[in-house]
């Protein structure tokens, strides 16, 4: 398996951290070695935060290289012009919109939804180890909202999927 650049962006309080935590440890439970990174910036302020999350057979450092991230995940469409550099050629990045209106348990979980969708593109991580990270991310009431969150977005990147 080649290594995999993810570069996850958004606002303050839209939950970046805790997505890339979450992608860095299914990636963990997946048996890859992995490494992370974070730039919080303004972000108690609703100011930009990007996060960087590398896996694979053997990764060196946490910052992906600027246009080498395989995917860019952004939780407000505003990040995608802000982070577009940072995809290799030819790859779409993923913003809210990519969810077609997706309707989602809680209006908070957008970014486990949007690493649902994620998951859809990135095969070498089986569903299994992303909803054990999942259930060591959260716990009652909203481990359910978040499961139901990514399976709405894992649908809905497959469907995506089919369709290329």
């Amino acid at each position: 398996m080649k290594n995999v650049n993810v570069v996850i962006a958004g606002l303050g309080g839209q939950g970046v951290i805790k997505a890339s935590d979450i992608l860095a440890d299914a990636a963990f439970r997946a048996g890859f070695d992995v490494k992370k990174s974070e730039l919080h910036g303004m972000s108690q302020r609703g100011g930009s935060v990007s996060s960087d999350v590398r896996f694979g057979a053997g990764i060196l450092s946490p910052m992906v290289p600027e246009g080498e991230a395989d995917a860019l995940v952004a939780l407000d469409k505003d990040q995608v012009a802000v982070n577009r550099h940072m995809l290799r050629p030819g790859v779409a990045p993923l913003d809210p919109d990519s969810l077609g209106g997706a309707k989602l348990p809680d209006r908070k979980s957008l970014n486990v939804a949007m690493l649902g969708l994620l998951s859809a593109g990135l095969e070498d991580l089986p569903e299994s180890a992303w909803l054990e990270a999942l259930d060591a991310a959260f716990s009652g009431g909203a481990a359910a909202a978040n499961r139901e969150a990514f399976r709405t977005g894992r649908s809905i990147g497959e469907a995506i999927k089919e369709k290329a």
